[in-house]
């Protein structure tokens, strides 16, 4: 199969979220000509919307999503209807900052206030999240911004998303119709049985619900489920015949690395980790 292109690559800010803020991973971008950028909303926040509106866009950088929405899910009215407050913000944001999607996270079994799960209801959380997103979507369809729903593996089902598989983010797209769709993300899905399938599904959508793609590896043995991602090439998902099967759907999006990695790539030199997402972008993916 041939290499992707080096021109699709997009980093996520979460790769160096602990070595450099926004305006640091802005000026890493153009120094190891990485195109793309999906910043995280606290890193937004650190330096304002407006400014990092401005250097986003000065940068020339394609925004290939903005991380995240969702999370709706909760114990009580009030806990739901603040979720769609943020959720707005969230739209706004992304607007602001040029994304070309807003990521969606299901958000997992209803908690209180404090973070406390209060319910075992899985259906009833996914119920809520089919109602949050359509709530959602009538405030975000207007406006132009698409919500990219992400599937998570089943580990998070519990805590942070109780949309586990392509699936029923396909099911949730036909529900709620246009203005949604899906952000593939390698290390959730590439265990999936029907992985192929619902790729082409999500293609064959008119328009097509193929948003982002985001890419890592899965590591054996895995460290820690949330903080031990793998670069691209060190574990065993074969991501260059998933990209196969998302370019034979049609996605002609960018390469999104999304790396979460406390006890390595957290701790390494920044500059070093852009150029092995360079690097094993073209060989690996």
């Amino acid at each position: 199969m041939s290499e992707p292109d080096a021109a699709l690559l997009s980093l996520n800010t979460a790769t160096v979220r602990t070595q450099w803020s926004l305006p640091q991973v802005v000026a890493g971008c153009l120094r190891h000509g990485i195109r793309g950028i999906a910043p995280w909303r606290d890193q937004v926040a650190a330096v304002g919307v407006k400014d990092a509106a401005a250097r986003i866009r000065d940068a020339g950088l394609v925004v290939s999503g903005y991380c995240r929405g969702g999370l709706f899910p909760a114990i009580d009215r009030d806990g739901r209807r603040a979720a769609l407050d943020d959720n707005k913000r969230a739209v706004d944001e992304a607007l602001a900052i040029g994304a070309r999607c807003l990521v969606i996270l299901a958000g997992g079994l209803p908690k209180d206030r404090d973070g406390t799960i209060r319910s075992k209801d899985l259906a009833g959380a996914r119920e809520m999240v089919r109602d949050g997103i359509g709530e959602v979507l009538e405030y975000a369809r207007p406006a132009g911004m698409p919500l990219a729903i992400e599937p998570l593996h089943p580990m998070y089902a519990a805590d942070r998303a109780c949309v586990n598989t392509l699936a029923q983010a396909n099911d949730l797209c036909d529900e709620l119709g246009p203005g949604t769709g899906i952000a593939v993300d390698a290390y959730h899905v590439w265990w999936d049985p029907r992985l192929r399938q619902e790729i082409a599904r999500a293609g064959a959508a008119s328009p097509s619900r193929l948003l982002a793609y985001h890419i890592s590896d899965w590591l054996v043995p895995t460290a820690d489920l949330l903080n031990d991602r793998g670069m691209m090439g060190d574990g065993v998902i074969d991501l260059p015949l998933l990209r196969s099967w998302l370019e034979a759907a049609g996605y002609r999006g960018m390469h999104e690395v999304e790396i979460f990695s406390a006890n390595h790539w957290w701790k390494r030199d920044p500059d070093e980790v852009l150029a092995t997402c360079r690097a094993r972008h073209r060989e690996c993916a």
